[in-house]
Formats: structure tokens, C-alpha cells, sequence
């Protein structure tokens, strides 16, 4: 991984931070989620993982540190990882496919976050259940910042490694 990957994980990073701070009062509704199958897309699963690690931890600094933010980073780790999967043998993917697929991630973020609280209380489907609303909300959220962020994300990278990725 070269410098210029290394900024531009950084700078992914920070939006998404400011995107949890800024949507807190909204529950489950931030762009971490879409930035992370973004950066899987484009650069590949260990980029996306690498990013899950770092809007975990930096942005819980702000948002409280628990137990909760190893399950996060598993969530946003599979999210990551399967992005990278589809953008390595899926060049063109149409918007709104990645739009329907940021929807099922965010169900899927919740359900994964429910299996590691199991571990803990020994509790699944109630839990699952009562986060239903927070994963509904997740998941709409999901499908709009993904339509706004998309195109954006997509021409900046493209652009940026046009400029400097000479791998």
C-alpha cells in the first residue's frame, strides 16, 4: 500500500467519522457503512477493512468505546471484505444495484452486531427484534447515501489514481 492509498483511507475516513458525528441525533443513520463498500469497490477488501478499523475506532472516540465496537468492526469488516469480493470480478456495477446491496448491508450490519451480543447475554431474537427499527433506519440511510455518495466517491477516486496510482 503506497502513501497516496494511505491518504486517500485517511480522507475516506474522515468523511465518514464527520458523517457519524454529524447524523448521531438519527439513529443508524451515517455514511460509514457506504464509504467502507465504496472503498471495497474501488480499492480492494484490504483497504475496506483497513478503513472498518479506523471509523471504528476514531469515530467511537467521540461516540463512546464499548464492547459493541469489536462487533463493528467484524460488521463493517464482512461489508468491506464482500465489497472488495464484487468490485474485483465486477468492474460496472449499475447504481442501483449498489444502492439495493447498501440496503441489505445495513441489515446485515445489524444482524452480525446481534449474533456478537448473543455471545455476550445469550440472547439473539430479542435483541435482533427490539434493533429491527435502528437497522430499518440503517439500512434507508444506506440506499440514500449511497445514491448521493457514490458518484461523487467514484470520479474522486478515479481521478485521484489516474494522478497517482502508477502500480
Amino acid at each position: 500500500m503506497n502513501t497516496y492509498k494511505i491518504t486517500l483511507l485517511a480522507f475516506l475516513a474522515a468523511i465518514a467519522i464527520v458523517g457519524r458525528n454529524l447524523f448521531v441525533f438519527i439513529p443508524g443513520f451515517q455514511p460509514a457503512t457506504v464509504i467502507i463498500m465504496i472503498a471495497g469497490l474501488m480499492l480492494g477488501s484490504i483497504a475496506a477493512v483497513i478503513l472498518a478499523l479506523l471509523i471504528t475506532i476514531l469515530s467511537n472516540l467521540t461516540l463512546g468505546m464499548g464492547m459493541w465496537a469489536i462487533a463493528q468492526i467484524i460488521s463493517w469488516g464482512l461489508i468491506g471484505l464482500l465489497s472488495g469480493l464484487l468490485g474485483r470480478y465486477f468492474k460496472k456495477i449499475p447504481i442501483y444495484i449498489l444502492v439495493i446491496l447498501s440496503i441489505i448491508a445495513g441489515y446485515f450490519y445489524g444482524f452480525v452486531i446481534s449474533l456478537m451480543t448473543y455471545q455476550v447475554t445469550g440472547h439473539f431474537w430479542p435483541y435482533y427484534v427490539m434493533g429491527l427499527s435502528h437497522d430499518t433506519n440503517h439500512a434507508i440511510g444506506n440506499g440514500i447515501f449511497m445514491a448521493l455518495l457514490y458518484p461523487v466517491i467514484a470520479y474522486l477516486i478515479k481521478r485521484y489514481a489516474s494522478n497517482y496510482f502508477h502500480q
